[in-house]
């Protein structure tokens, strides 16, 4: 797919790193598979994948973690 923030890179399927922060507290997920921009370097996650991230650092937000290192498992 066409890449909507560059406009001009391909996407391609890989792994990514996704960091979130919310009030203090940053979590941050290795190995999340994407759609990454061979251009730019951005990063797309389809809606399984999303949800499975937002609700895994959502966790780490309601423990009141300052900083949480985790790795995506599917």
């Amino acid at each position: 797919m066409k890449c909507s923030l560059c406009k001009t890179g391909e996407t391609h399927p890989g792994r990514t790193t996704v960091t979130l922060e919310r009030t203090g507290c940053v979590v941050v997920i290795r190995e999340v598979p994407a759609e990454i921009c061979d251009n730019c370097g951005e990063y797309y996650l389809d809606e399984v994948t999303a949800r499975r991230v937002y609700g895994n650092a959502e966790q780490g937000f309601e423990r009141h973690v300052e900083v949480e290192i985790q790795r995506y498992a599917a």
